[in-house]
């Protein structure tokens, strides 16, 4: 099942999502089989980074919320809010 992560930097925390970003990266390419896209969002400026939007394939909502909760950017405080919710995938058709 599909499951989209809205996740929200707190304000002023640039340097965090910076000094985490390889880790979280890293992070990432432990589910790369699994991820159906990820990036972060931006302000807008269309530069400074304010978030990340991820979906990615998970058999059960438990190992979603493991994902979510072991995200190096989650552990090191870098979101103020993490939503997760399943995802229906209608365009483009695969």
């Amino acid at each position: 099942m599909l499951f989209v992560f809205f996740c929200t930097d707190k304000p002023d925390h640039a340097e965090v999502r910076a000094t985490n970003r390889q880790a979280h990266l890293d992070y990432l390419g432990d589910f790369v089989d699994q991820v159906v896209l990820a990036g972060p969002t931006l302000g807008d400026n269309g530069a400074s980074m304010t978030g990340s939007v991820l979906v990615l394939d998970f058999a059960t909502r438990a190992e979603a919320d493991a994902f979510a909760a072991n995200d190096p950017y989650n552990k090191a405080g870098l979101f103020d809010s993490v939503v997760v919710r399943p995802f229906k995938k209608v365009l483009p058709e695969s």
